[in-house]
């Protein structure tokens, strides 16, 4: 005679507790995981804002000062007119990025909290908040 056959498949509860266990596991680890992404993106947007910071000085030693208001940071990748001494583009990819939140930074100059001011208002466009909603400035 021949051996009986075994079903070698899932039974319809071994799956469920599985993905019983899947779904706790998204439910307890998610948020963390979501959690660590806005921090990374304020972390960015705070290296960024350094990283322009540095690159303004770079423009004030060029040209004897730092772009004004209405010139910009976009005074980093093309010549303003009047300006003697440009020698840029300052930017290596020729573009003023973004914050991480796919919003442009905030320029002032004079600035009310230095020679200029450089902010980002964070995840919401919005002054204030807290945790990723909050605004990350140069002067802090």
């Amino acid at each position: 005679m021949y051996p009986p056959k075994r079903n070698l498949g899932f039974t319809l509860v071994e799956l469920l507790v599985v993905l019983a266990i899947l779904g706790l596991l998204v439910g307890l680890v998610g948020p963390q995981v979501m959690k660590a992404l806005g921090s990374s993106k304020t972390k960015t947007a705070r290296i960024q804002i350094e990283n322009l910071a540095g690159t303004l000085d770079i423009y004030r030693l060029d040209v004897g000062r730092y772009p004004t208001t209405s010139e910009g940071l976009q005074a980093l990748v093309e010549k303003p007119s009047g300006v003697d001494n440009w020698n840029g583009p300052y930017l290596k990819k020729s573009k003023v990025p973004e914050d991480p939140w796919g919003y442009p930074y905030h320029y002032r100059s004079p600035g009310e909290h230095g020679p200029f001011d450089l902010w980002s208002l964070g995840a919401d466009n919005r002054e204030g908040g807290e945790g990723e909603d909050q605004d990350i400035l140069s002067w802090e």
